[in-house]
């Protein structure tokens, strides 16, 4: 392979879940798809949003500065190519709190002349899709909503996407996935995202 194309092997993978919870499942499930994204070489960064400081979105509090975790989300964000989100569903939706993560992480930063543009962080960005939930459909109806989202702030969404159901009973003691099938979906989600955003960032 020539040098100048970007391996899956060098690609840096950012994943994150929508939740603070302790409990999780859908922290659980990032925790495993960071494992098996590593497996296959990927650098990957596994970020929980609960060590972040990110008040509420307010414009107001915005205009008295940039909160700093918020620039270091922005600069996490720009600074991979690939992404994993775990969506929980919250009355058929995402959460609150994903959804203020991605307002503060597309807003400009006025007066900075390196961030006065708010989509930068996601522009061509590749995205795959995961949830979890203890339900039959698995958070799925959170895909589908935060998938236009994503792609109005233009990701790239990778068409391939696993959705986790009865989760209350998929992980064992340790948090790993206990079914061939389960870790095989995950799998098919990563290699795609890794693969799509490999050649999208080719030189």
């Amino acid at each position: 392979m020539a040098e100048n194309i970007v391996t899956i092997e060098a690609m840096k993978l950012l994943i994150f879940a929508g939740s603070t919870r302790q409990q999780s499942f859908n922290r659980q499930l990032a925790s495993n798809a960071a494992t098996m994204a590593r497996a296959v070489g990927a650098e990957v960064t596994h970020l929980e949003l609960a060590a972040l400081d990110i008040p509420l979105y307010n414009a107001d509090l915005e205009a008295q500065g940039t909160p700093p975790d918020v620039m270091r989300l922005k600069q996490l964000m720009f600074a991979h190519p690939a992404w994993l989100i775990c969506s929980p569903e919250y009355n058929g939706s995402y959460t609150a709190l994903l959804k203020n993560t991605i307002d503060w992480a597309s807003s400009p930063v006025k007066g900075d002349p390196d961030w006065a543009q708010g989509g930068k962080s996601f522009q061509g960005k590749v995205v795959g899709l995961l949830s979890a939930s203890p339900g039959g459909l698995g958070g799925l109806r959170s895909l589908s909503h935060l998938n236009p989202l994503l792609q109005n702030l233009q990701c790239w969404v990778a068409p391939q996407q696993f959705a986790l159901g009865g989760a209350g009973d998929a992980f064992d003691a340790q948090g790993v996935l206990q079914l061939a099938a389960h870790r095989k979906s995950v799998q098919g989600v990563i290699d795609q995202v890794l693969w799509a955003s490999a050649r999208l960032n080719a030189l």
